[in-house]
Formats: structure tokens, sequence, C-alpha cells
């Protein structure tokens, strides 16, 4: 089975750096340049996990990931909080919003991947 990983940031290098990571352990990647873009995307073609950026222009990853959870098709969706605010209560707030984990950037692949597979339930998790 291929699963699919939608990563949601504003910057390029980081989806572009991501995803790299990603399509190496195996998986198929989805881009989306900000919140908006993020929420079309998962109602054109629902990924299997989100990676979430915090701070993006117009929606930030908190209310992305709160909008996503009140959506009857995305509400059980696994999502990934990566961000560079890494006090206690930023990852509070993500959890809080319905984040499933909160990870700090930068991030390195092998946590990224491990990460990755423990939340999809993969039995190959490393």
């Amino acid at each position: 089975m291929s699963w699919i990983v939608m990563v949601v940031d504003d910057e390029a290098l980081t989806r572009d750096l991501l995803r790299m990571m990603l399509e190496r352990a195996g998986f198929e990647v989805v881009e989306a340049v900000d919140g908006r873009d993020a929420l079309k995307k998962t109602r054109d073609r629902l990924p299997h996990l989100v990676i979430l950026d915090v701070m993006m222009p117009d929606i930030n990853g908190y209310e992305v990931c709160r909008r996503l959870r009140a959506d009857d098709a995305t509400a059980a969706l696994p999502v990934l909080m990566l961000s560079a605010k890494t006090q206690p209560e930023d990852a509070a707030e993500g959890l809080r919003a319905g984040a499933t984990r909160y990870l700090p950037k930068p991030i390195t692949y092998s946590d990224l991947i491990r990460n990755v597979k423990e939340v999809l339930g993969d039995p190959a998790a490393v």
C-alpha cells in the first residue's frame, strides 16, 4: 500500500526537504502551500496523514487543524504539527487544536519517518 502524506508549509524549501525525505522512505507526497490550499486539497484527495506547519499566512496551522477536526470527512485524519515554535505552550496549543503529535523543526530524517510510521500504525516503524 502506498501511503499518501500531505506536507503543508508556506516555505518551498521546507516542503522540498520534507518531500524528499518522505519519498525516500516510500511515501507518496502531496504538497500544499498554505492552510487554505491544504483544506481544499484534503477535500479533493484525502491523504492518510498531514504534516502541518504552524506559522503560515492567512490561516495558521492551529486553525487548519481545528477545521480538519470539525469536518466529518477529516476528523480522524492524523496530523503531525511540525514547527519552529518549540515552547511547551506552543505544543500544548497544537495538541488542543487536535494535532496527533507536535514535533520541533528542524527534524531529522529518522525522527520524521519514525513518527510518520508510528502514527500510521505501520508495523515496520523504524
